[in-house]
């Protein structure tokens, strides 16, 4: 995370730590813990992930905690870091949910709209042959020719114009590209197949493109005012323009390939963690950056019950899920649940907020810091820069000045 900023802070930094439900995240909590206590760290060397293995067996061995003792393990077991992106003030969080939409196996004139499971051809960024491995959330996915070469990956425009015909990669058929479009965006999907039975996909892979979200499109075209803007404005807007929707759309470049998780309506849907998410505790965060299962307390005012009222969010979630526009140290994805109340709700979220990350006590967060940036806080005064000994005006002039920054790093290593 060399773009983060970290700040060790108290509980009692954290505005609403003490009236959110701890029993309800920590039941969250647990969920995630299970896989983990099974499984084995394998390829993931990372610090967090060992100190997270050990609290997650007392977890599970403390079965079900009320309020009190719920509240009690988190502050036993974890300490708070303020985290966010070096450039930025504040993190950011968008909503999203499961879409539940009629469905097709196969093409008929009511069902059109391909979505694909992963191609056999695609590269994840930094590998040079096709895997079924995880997929990176970020880089520049390639495609591999019959001779060989690496190039760039079909973009959305050609794929839609045909570029994965005969391949057999279509998992269902959907009515319209806007619902493709926003079953992409939000990662999963229930689709109501025409026997009843629902087929749940996931998120599995993209094709490496930047996301570039069709609401900024319209507004920078004047095509929906800023204020109006949400998912169901979009929706309305490319329903009403189905042509300019066309291009609209295409300046996304970015594709979303899916897998098949369940066959099932049961329970939540199945985040990257491979477990149930939980409404209004599970996080979809930067793969890359974090591990699954790491808890985040967030703060932020959110328009939850309309889109001109903001109320608090004072809340834990529990990282659970990914996406390939997640991305950051401060960056997270809230799921609201399934269905068009749940989308309502998501649809309004993209505002700033605050993330303290809770990091096992096992870890030194000043070891975890070390090749951190310092975050521009008040710190103590900085000792006087002693001035350079040179013979000449001109051989003082020459000489780089520290910044700031670098002043206080090496006064920084010095106390340590």
């Amino acid at each position: 995370m060399t773009d983060a900023a970290l700040e060790p802070v108290g509980w009692e930094d954290l505005d609403g730590w003490d009236r959110d439900d701890h029993a309800s995240a920590f039941a969250t909590f647990q969920a995630s813990c299970r896989p983990i206590v099974r499984s084995k760290p394998g390829a993931d060397v990372r610090p967090v992930r060992a100190a997270l293995q050990a609290v997650c067996v007392r977890a599970v061995a403390a079965q079900v905690l009320d309020e009190v003792a719920a509240r009690q393990f988190f502050e036993a077991n974890f300490r708070p870091v303020r985290i966010r992106r070096l450039t930025d003030s504040a993190g950011f969080v968008t909503g999203y949910y499961e879409p539940i939409v009629d469905g097709s196996r196969f093409p008929t004139r009511e069902f059109t709209v391909p979505l694909y499971r992963r191609p056999h051809d695609l590269v994840a960024a930094g590998a040079t042959e096709p895997s079924t491995a995880s997929f990176p959330n970020s880089g520049h996915s390639s495609r591999k020719t019959p001779t060989g070469e690496l190039v760039p990956y079909y973009d959305r425009g050609e794929i839609e114009d045909g570029a994965l015909d005969g391949q057999h990669l279509e998992l269902c058929w959907l009515r319209s590209k806007t619902e493709a479009l926003f079953i992409e965006i939000q990662g999963s999907a229930r689709i109501r197949l025409e026997d009843g039975t629902m087929m749940r996909l996931n998120y599995d892979a993209h094709n490496g493109y930047s996301y570039v979200p069709v609401g900024r499109v319209l507004i920078e075209r004047g095509l929906v005012a800023r204020e109006e803007m949400s998912m169901q404005r979009i929706r309305e807007w490319m329903q009403a323009n189905p042509e300019d929707a066309n291009d609209v759309r295409r300046q996304n470049r970015l594709m979303v390939f899916f897998r098949i998780v369940g066959l099932t309506d049961d329970g939540e849907a199945i985040g990257a963690q491979g477990i149930p998410l939980s409404a209004g505790r599970s996080i979809a965060v930067d793969k890359a950056l974090h591990v699954y299962g790491t808890p985040f307390f967030i703060e932020a005012d959110l328009p939850l019950e309309n889109a001109r009222t903001n109320a608090p969010f004072r809340r834990t979630m529990i990282a659970q899920d990914t996406g390939s526009a997640i991305v950051g140290p401060a960056r997270a994805d809230l799921f609201f649940g399934a269905g068009d109340e749940a989308g309502q709700v998501a649809g309004r979220i993209r505002q700033a907020g605050r993330f303290a990350m809770l990091l096992p006590r096992e870890i030194d967060p000043v070891a975890a810091g070390a090749n951190m940036p310092l975050p521009p806080v008040a710190k103590p005064p900085l000792p006087p820069l002693p001035r350079p000994r040179v013979a000449s005006r001109e051989k003082a002039e020459s000489r780089p000045v520290p910044t700031q920054l670098e002043a206080y790093r090496a006064w920084h290593r010095l106390i340590r």
